[in-house]
């Protein structure tokens, strides 16, 4: 059963690397791959587990619902904030902001719109800042190709963003939290081998870009929404997303409770506010009509996968990984640098907390090249791949980007960039010790 479960996860991730080829939902193959892999968990847990069947079923059970509880804190911050930001695309807020890119020329927008995604990354998080820009990039570009090119980037900045700041990543937010490195320290070392790792597939892919746009000016709002109106959404919304990493390190509550809060704030001012339309324009800036907006296919494809992932950490095969590479490998930067590729195929926060599980703070203590190495490592690594992160996983469902085209026209810049940023900070160490 063993075997079997990683066979069923292989065809599964491959089902859904080729969903346009053999034109079955991404969705569907997570789903189904989750939960015949739970299946054959149960049946050979004995073997598996090395346990009476009486402790491995519990511990099977036991562990699904400690995963589904995880799971589902993502799933709702994942729909809290495309609930957000669509509320505000739906009172015409991002039109505020698109009407302030005026540059039509492609290579100029993308440098934009990287950066913005890089140091807003930092403050929000990944994800939520995937989920904003997909949103304001939709409003702006209209050709597939671009789109694509624009959302690749972008998934590549909030990663790179996100790795540098203590806030910025939820393997990041796990290290911080757990004591392994310090908000300065983790600033410090990894800002330039960030930047770094953005730059480089951003100088490569901005020279490809050619000639400009088509137009940068966002339709009309049909909703007739007042300037007043679209700039107090606007700026609820935004208020709303910034306040979550504020509501994290105060309250120690998980951050899909910040994002529930800031959701019912933006709704209850939604709601105050009058606006004399026809029934079905009002419905459409109810939180009811936007709801309905929500790509639900891609939050059942993160549940999915995630569960999919879970059952390799509950049978051992993501601990073996790490063990193997301890043993067979050595070398920290070895190490952390395969745990970055590894985390563009499987999830990053099961492999941090393996790591964190083998490796105490008495083997590497506070701060340790180590533990910084890994927040880097496992924050990019993910970048390499579409579904490696939680931001490209955001992305490719917001986008409908196909999994072999980013594999072909992204991965290769992603991989140069993630090489790059840990050339920069081994040159770093060596220099400044």
């Amino acid at each position: 059963m063993y075997i079997a479960i990683a066979a069923v996860f292989v065809l599964g991730y491959i089902a859904i690397a080729l969903e346009h080829k053999i034109k079955l939902d991404k969705a569907a193959s997570a789903i189904l791959t989750a939960v015949l892999c739970w299946v054959l968990l149960m049946f050979g847990k004995e073997d598996i587990l090395s346990l009476p069947t009486e402790s491995a079923t519990l511990l099977v059970e036991g562990s699904l619902m400690h995963h589904l509880g995880e799971i589902g804190g993502i799933l709702f911050f994942l729909l809290g904030a495309m609930t957000i930001v669509e509320l505000v695309d739906s009172y015409g807020g991002f039109d505020l902001v698109t009407k302030r890119i005026t540059t039509l020329n492609k290579s100029r927008l993308l440098w934009i719109l990287t950066i913005i995604t890089f140091f807003m990354s930092a403050v929000l998080d990944n994800m939520t800042t995937a989920i904003v820009m997909a949103a304001l990039i939709r409003k702006i570009i209209h050709d597939k190709k671009d789109l694509w090119i624009f959302g690749g980037m972008i998934v590549l900045a909030a990663n790179a963003g996100g790795a540098w700041s203590p806030i910025g990543d939820v393997t990041t937010i796990m290290l911080w939290i757990g004591g392994q490195v310090t908000a300065g320290v983790i600033i410090m070392k990894l800002f330039i081998p960030s930047v770094v790792s953005i730059l480089v597939p951003l100088l490569l892919i901005s020279r490809k870009m050619k000639g400009n746009l088509a137009s940068v000016v966002a339709p009309v709002n049909e909703n007739e929404v007042s300037l007043r109106d679209k700039k107090i959404v606007l700026w609820a919304g935004v208020l709303a997303l910034v306040f979550v990493p504020v509501f994290k390190t105060v309250t120690h509550l998980p951050p899909f409770l910040g994002i529930l809060f800031g959701l019912s704030i933006v709704w209850i001012i939604t709601e105050v506010l009058k606006h004399k339309r026809t029934t079905e324009t009002h419905k459409s800036l109810t939180i009811g009509g936007v709801l309905q907006k929500i790509d639900t296919p891609s939050i059942l494809f993160f549940l999915g996968i995630l569960l999919a992932v879970g059952v390799l950490q509950t049978a051992g095969h993501l601990g073996q990984v790490a063990a193997a590479l301890d043993t067979n490998v050595g070398n920290i930067w070895v190490i952390n640098t395969l745990i970055g590729f590894v985390s563009s195929i499987v999830d990053n926060v099961p492999l941090v907390a393996g790591a964190i599980g083998m490796y105490g703070l008495d083997v590497y203590p506070q701060d340790h090249t180590f533990w910084v190495l890994l927040a880097y490592c496992a924050g990019t690594g993910g970048s390499c791949l579409i579904i490696g992160s939680a931001a490209g996983v955001a992305i490719m469902g917001i986008l409908k980007i196909d999994f072999l085209w980013y594999l072909k026209n992204i991965t290769a810049y992603a991989v140069v960039g993630y090489l790059a940023g840990i050339a920069t900070f081994l040159g770093m160490t060596v220099l400044l010790g």
